[in-house]
């Protein structure tokens, strides 16, 4: 009879933790929410759209929504930071491509091109989700606390935009009047008046906005 010969037996192999992949798998499924909230408050409001039904339509337990994105208005404010940075997540002013960009370069107007641009894909993803806000708002106080919020938050980075713009090229005005103008020109607002209602392209839009800035912010 044959015996087989057994060599030495060495440690179990460990497999290597991939964490990328779990963090890939977990943006898909925060997308897949995001993208459900968004589709269910535009159809039937923010009030009438339960947890639950987030949850049916993304395909994922009620567990997991609240675990990726909290309860109901801390969702909102991530459907309002993601638009922000157009990504799964929210991403700091100081650390968007964007923002790097401009503060890089070293001429005004190629600062404000920059800004427009980058207004145009924002603008775009924040005008579904300021419809939704300013329907609920009034029942909702957190809601319109959490738009004042953002807006507070936009006119702070205008100033820092402004005194970026004083920094490389004499301004007509005062950088605190230049970053009120900012602030209320690219305002999603103005996105939905002149895109949603008007019909105006976003290339346009873009455009309307770096023609804006140059001709009443900068000198000659």
């Amino acid at each position: 009879m044959n015996t087989a010969i057994v060599g030495p037996v060495g440690p179990p192999v460990k497999r290597r933790y991939d964490a990328s992949k779990r963090r890939q798998a977990a943006a898909r499924t925060r997308q897949a929410i995001l993208n459900a909230a968004l589709e269910l408050f535009a159809l039937q409001g923010y009030a009438a759209t339960p947890m639950t039904a987030i949850a049916q339509r993304a395909g994922v337990a009620l567990d997991t929504v609240y675990a990726s994105a909290g309860r109901k208005p801390e969702l909102a404010r991530l459907l309002i930071e993601t638009a922000i940075s157009g990504s799964t997540q929210a991403i700091p002013a100081e650390e968007r491509d964007y923002v790097q960009a401009i503060r890089a370069a070293e001429d005004a107007e190629v600062k404000i091109a920059i800004y427009a641009s980058a207004m145009r894909g924002i603008a775009g993803r924040l005008a579904p989700v300021l419809s939704i806000i300013q329907q609920a708002a009034p029942a909702e106080p957190e809601l319109a606390e959490l738009w004042r919020q953002i807006a507070d938050r936009r006119a702070a980075n205008m100033h820092r935009f402004a005194a970026d713009l004083a920094l490389v090229a004499p301004l007509r005005l005062d950088p605190a009047d230049a970053a009120d103008i900012i602030w209320a020109t690219n305002a999603p607002e103005l996105y939905q008046l002149l895109v949603g209602q008007r019909g105006w392209s976003p290339e346009r839009y873009e455009h309307f906005l770096a023609d804006t800035w140059r001709r009443l912010l900068l000198v000659g």
